[in-house]
Parts: structure tokens; sequence; C-alpha cells
């Protein structure tokens, strides 16, 4: 019988890392994240062997804690970025039309006017969005304009003092912590080895020439020496520190804070989500399944990069931005769940020979805010991110936006052909549709029968399939085999006790943080974060993972110590003091995050 390869669990991970060893690869990738992830999909597919090493869990740093969302990036035009703007557009479509239907969903958003002027400005930005886009299907509808009636009727809950009119025009919705899993699963079902909670102490070198990484195993207290012909470092926020390992650092990365508030739905009366402008960027209100999710912040984060942290200037800003524009004012109590994720930002130009960043892209202007002349040169192969190919053997891959993440990982891979002297294929991921895609449409279809057949109501059928496409008929065999994990999980009835067990057989899930915050959203979408649901879910896990009652109750309580961790730091007036906190109230918590 042959192995299903995209299945990860603890055990097919013991096994890799014993022969992890043995051999030569041609890529390691450092970074679990949506980048790495894509990096190993892209470099497999084009026939290379691989090796993807995460530190934590997959997505566990900014790609769990980003916007949520794929998006052309409207207020790019204004700054006249139209080739990333174009970019963009063509990969949102692509993950709506082919790549991953089964975790996205188009969402209207509001652009209330109130000049009279906005309305030929905004509205011809808005309609320069349409046209960028690739012709096709048009699976994300157009934008429209709206008269200051149809605007409070769009969105009962808008303030109307002052409104004119407004515009609505559509983004692409997702679950990224799920996304960036289905691309590490995609990868390793075409045979990448994927390993998490292995962290990188030390890149190799013979003759000046990086060869391969030693990497630490967290499970275990072990090192493994991996060799490669070349290795990608996609580490996102922490790509200058796994640089330094190589003794030659040719970036450096600011870590930028944005933080994100989550309110019920029947908090803000609206069938459509809400973009405004602040006093230096937007704010934005999205649609999130049963929630509403209100962000973002931009503030430089200068402490430890495993822990961003809300603060409550953080909170009472978001709030603030809210209350501006919504009739029912919304205060602490309304709030559901914070998150912080970091953005990385590349924060002075790196010289190598391969010329300067595109005109007007993000390296550009961020030397020209801090002064630095308009001859900087640096690496870039895309206007929005960059390349760094130094020293030799190692690629370092940093910067861009979530949507682009799949050129970011071609551009990577691209770069990284070159220290290992041969042509690769062109890439072809944009043809490569994730696991759960092939068929969802036709599933879908059938979703009534899936009901009778498996005994769950029709919306559960629905649930699993915007989670997991045409392998929800993996978790209905679970169901089938023990009825009893076709229930609800206590504490966190969103979700069913199957989905649980799943995280672990098969999606990498090691630790009970990896399911309440990753593989599911239940620390975000519940008001005690999870606390409730712990104990269930741990035992859900043990049973898999052979956890007596001990480590039963070490994971529900370095779970809860990390809930109230967080939950304090909220409190705090700055980052300082939030840090502060959280560092005190999880001394010597394990798992790291």
């Amino acid at each position: 019988m042959s192995i299903d390869r995209s299945r990860l669990s603890a055990t097919r991970r013991a096994e890799q890392m014993q022969v992890l060893g043995t051999r030569t690869y041609d890529l390691v990738i450092i970074g679990g994240g949506v980048t790495g992830a894509g990096a190993a999909l892209d470099a497999v597919s084009r026939g290379l062997s691989v090796v993807l090493v995460e530190a934590d869990d997959l997505a566990s740093g900014t790609s769990s804690r980003s916007g949520k969302i794929f998006h052309g990036g409207l207020r790019y035009l204004e700054q006249l970025n139209f080739g990333l703007v174009r970019e963009a557009l063509l990969e949102r479509d692509l993950m709506v039309e082919r790549l991953c239907p089964h975790l996205v969903e188009p969402e209207p958003f509001l652009f209330p006017f109130t000049h009279h002027w906005q309305r030929p400005y905004v509205g011809t930005g808005v309609a320069l969005y349409d046209l960028f886009r690739v012709t096709g299907t048009r699976s994300v509808p157009g934008h429209r304009h709206l008269s200051r009636k149809a605007v409070l009727a769009e969105m009962p809950g808008l303030r109307p003092e002052g409104i004119v009119g407004g515009v609505q025009y559509y983004d692409v919705r997702v679950d990224d912590a799920r996304h960036t899993m289905l691309l590490a699963r995609t990868a390793a079902s075409l045979g990448a080895i994927v390993v998490t909670r292995a962290r990188v102490v030390a890149l190799n070198r013979e003759a000046g020439r990086v060869c391969g990484v030693r990497v630490y195993d967290v499970e275990t207290g072990h090192h493994v020496d991996i060799s490669a012909r070349a290795v990608i470092n996609a580490a996102g926020v922490w790509s200058d520190e796994v640089q330094a390992l190589a003794g030659r650092q040719t970036i450096s990365v600011t870590a930028a804070k944005g933080v994100h508030l989550v309110v019920p739905a029947d908090r803000i009366n609206s069938r459509t989500g809400l973009i405004a402008r602040t006093r230096d960027s937007v704010f934005i209100i999205r649609r999130w399944f049963d929630y509403w999710l209100m962000g973002t912040t931009d503030t430089a984060w200068e402490f430890d990069r495993d822990a961003p942290l809300a603060t409550k200037a953080d909170v009472d800003y978001l709030l603030g931005e809210a209350n501006r524009w919504l009739r029912r004012k919304l205060s602490l109590d309304d709030v559901v769940g914070v998150y912080a994720g970091l953005r990385p930002l590349v924060g002075r130009p790196a010289r190598t020979s391969r010329g300067q960043a595109g005109e007007g892209g993000r390296l550009s202007r961020l030397f020209r805010g801090r002064g630095a002349g308009a001859g900087a040169s640096t690496a870039s192969l895309r206007r929005d991110h960059t390349v760094v190919e130094a020293p030799i053997g190692l690629v370092t891959v940093v910067g861009g936006k979530y949507t682009t993440y799949r050129l970011m990982a071609q551009d990577a891979v691209d770069a990284a052909a070159r220290p290992l002297r041969q042509t690769l294929p062109p890439s072809a991921t944009h043809r490569l549709p994730l696991l759960g895609a092939v068929g969802f449409e036709a599933m879908r279809h059938q979703r009534q029968s899936l009901a009778r057949e498996s005994g769950l109501a029709v919306e559960w059928i629905d649930h699993l399939l915007g989670r997991y496409g045409t392998l929800t008929t993996q978790l209905l065999d679970l169901i089938a085999d023990e009825p009893e994990l076709g229930r609800p999980l206590l504490g966190a009835p969103r979700y069913l006790a199957a989905e649980v067990v799943y995280a672990v057989e098969a999606e990498g899930a090691l630790h009970l943080v990896d399911v309440l915050a990753r593989r599911t959203r239940i620390f975000m979408e519940t008001p005690d974060r999870g606390t409730h649901a712990a104990p269930n879910v741990a035992r859900l896990m043990g049973r898999v993972l052979g956890w007596d009652d001990d480590r039963r109750a070490e994971e529900i309580a370095s779970y809860r110590r990390l809930v109230e961790a967080e939950r304090r730091a909220a409190e705090a007036s700055s980052d300082e003091k939030a840090f502060e906190t959280f560092r005190t109230l999880t001394l010597g918590y394990s798992p790291p995050r």
C-alpha cells in the first residue's frame, strides 16, 4: 500500500529526522511561513530534492497573524506602483479560480465618501483596480458606485453624518494559517521533507560556500547536520539573524507590528466590510466568518520577534478608528480576540552584484525616507521584495506581502538555481492546485448527499468543505469509524472533535497551541481564547500522540499561561511594559509559542 506523503504526523517526523543527515539534498529551506512553504512547493515541483525546516510550527509567525486577505493593494495605486498592483490582482484571482478555492471567499468592501471630490478621485483608482485584472472568469466581482442611500443600505451600522456616497469593491478572504499549512502539505505530497520544531543553529560552510545547516530538534534535544547544495533563507522577520549565522549580514530587517481585533458579527450591522483613511494609513473592517476583523496598526517592534504583543494603546487606537464610523460604539467588552503580527521590512540596502531595487519599490521608498541616496544598491527581482545571494550557496528572500508569496518563492528558487549550477524548468505553481482544491466545486454540489451519508447537518459539511475542500472525505471517514468525533468540541462548538484528531494525524500539529491557534481559529474566536476547550483538545491530541496525564496537564498549563500573558500584556501602556509582563508570566514556557 502506498504511503500518503502529504500527511504530516509525529511518527513520520521522527522517521525523517533519523535520515536527514544521511544524504545531500538540492535545497534546504529555512522557514515554514508562506514564503518558505511556497518555495518548497516551487522547488519540488521543478524536480529538486527539498527539505523545509521550521523552528516552531507551520505559520507560527507572521503567516498566521496577517490581515487574512488576498488583495491587490488598492492604496499602492496612490503610490503609482502599478506593477505591484497588477501582479497582486493576478495572484488574488488565481487563488479563487484555481489554486485554493476551498480556502478563500470574495468579500465586499465599502469606501464611504465624505466629500464629493472623492468620487472621481477614488472611483478612478477603483476602476484601475478592476482594469488591471487579468481577463478570464472574473470570479471576483468588480466595483460599483453607490449613492448615499445605497451606502447606508449596505451598511446600516455606518454613522450617516457627513456621508455623501461611496464605492464598493471586492477582495478575497483567506485563512492564512491553513493556507500555509496546505502549501507545505502539497509540497510534501510531491516529495519535499517538511520538519517543524527544527531550529537552525548554524549554517555549515565549506571553502567559503554554504553547504547545509545544523538544526536543533526542539522535541528531542538532538542536533542533526543536513547537507545541501544550496540554502534558501525564508525566515521572514528572522532573516537577518539567519544571515548572521553565515558571518556576512547583507540585510537588516525591521519588524513592523500590526494588530487586529476580533468582534462578533452582531456588533456591526453591515453586509459589507469597510475601508477608510486614517491620518497616515488606512483602517479596515472585514468580515471573518461569524466575526469582524478590525485593523491594522503599523509601529516598530523592538523586542523579541517570537512574541509580538498588542498593547492597550493599540486596542484603544483601533476601537477609536472604528467608532469614528459606526453608529453603535464599540468598547473593550465587545472584543473577543486580539492578535499581533510582524511585517518584515528591509531596513538598509544590501550591496550585491545584482543591481538596484525596482523604481518605486519598497526598498527605494524606505531608503529615501531614511535619507539614503538614490543609487543605493540591492538585489531585488520584484519591486516589493528582495532576493539576496550572499554568501555563495545562501539565497535570502525577504519583504513582500502575503498575496504575492508565490512570486517571491519563484524568485528565490530561480536565484538558488545559480549555486546549484543547473537549469531548472520554469515554475509551474500557477497551474498547481493545493491539496483539497481539485474537484472542490463538484464536491460542494454534493453537500446534501454528503450530509445524508455522514449523518451531519449540511451546515457542518459546508464548514468542513471551507476548511478542507475535497480532503473533507478523510474527516468523514474518521467520523464513520468513531461517531464520537462528529460531535462539536466542548468549549468551541463551531468545530468538530474530528478536526483535532486530523490536525495531529495529517496536519503536523504537535502541541496544544498548534491546534487552538493555527489548525483552528479557537484562540481568536472565543472570549476565553480557548482555555475552556483546552482540556478536551488535549485529551483528543493525547490519544494520538500517546500523552499521559502529566503531559496533558503540562500542555494545558502552558497554553493557559500563554493566554494569560498575552491578555495581561494587552493591558499594558507600552510595548516595553507589555513585553516585560509577557516575559515574566511565560518564564519556563514550553513550547516556544
